[in-house]
């Protein structure tokens, strides 16, 4: 199964440490405060679940939140955080495949796709934008956290970025191999930015964006 982390489920976090530190994390909790209170919340490939537990600790408490992943042994681990006293439904699916009829909701407050658009393919990935964007609501806010694309990025940048693609292909089966450049699909889309913020010397950019209120 493409893009599925199971065979690493339980080395992620401590690898992610290993090559960046904190950054990861640190560029997702740099969004928290625009998560206001009684959000109805979608994580799309929430990985091992540790945001959960910042949430609950940053947040105002009685959020609601849909945690899609394509990987049961990530679930797994995100089922053991301590995420009360927030209510977490737990989905294993692909993101693409995860649609409105099945929660029973009109549509999310906030979106959340942490390191989400760098598994799949250029081609695939404005379709992809397309269906999160149908699961938001207007005024809604989308949190996004991605590897930075950059036209010419600085040749280390460009080394780990490959090494990170070959690994992850051959244990995960991740069909990307370069990063797509998402800030025209924004654009195309009339989200307002509100906020951005770049880690790992910009190899992360971290961004929040507000989905536009339809006109009357």
């Amino acid at each position: 199964m493409k893009n599925n982390y199971d065979n690493i489920a339980r080395y992620y976090d401590f690898l992610s440490g290993i090559v960046f530190g904190s950054s990861q994390k640190d560029a997702q909790t740099a969004l928290l405060s625009y998560i206001p209170p009684n959000s109805t919340i979608l994580i799309a490939g929430g990985g091992t679940g540790w945001i959960l537990e910042r949430i609950a600790a940053q947040c105002a408490p009685g959020q609601r939140i849909y945690y899609v992943e394509i990987s049961a042994n990530m679930i797994a681990r995100a089922k053991e955080r301590h995420y009360q006293p927030n209510e977490v439904h737990f989905i294993h699916l692909a993101i693409e495949d995860f649609n409105l009829s099945q929660t029973g909701i009109s549509g999310f407050d906030i979106i959340i796709t942490p390191f989400l658009f760098d598994n799949f393919k250029m081609e695939r990935v404005p379709q992809l934008f397309r269906h999160l964007d149908t699961l938001l609501l207007p005024d809604g806010r989308w949190l996004f956290t991605d590897f930075h694309y950059q036209q010419q990025a600085p040749y280390w940048q460009q080394l780990l970025l490959n090494s990170m693609y070959l690994f992850f292909r051959i244990l995960c089966a991740v069909e990307a191999s370069a990063l797509a450049n998402m800030r025209p699909l924004f654009a195309a889309a009339g989200y307002i930015p509100e906020y951005e913020i770049y880690y790992f010397r910009k190899f992360i950019w971290s961004a929040v964006y507000r989905k536009r209120k339809q006109q009357a």
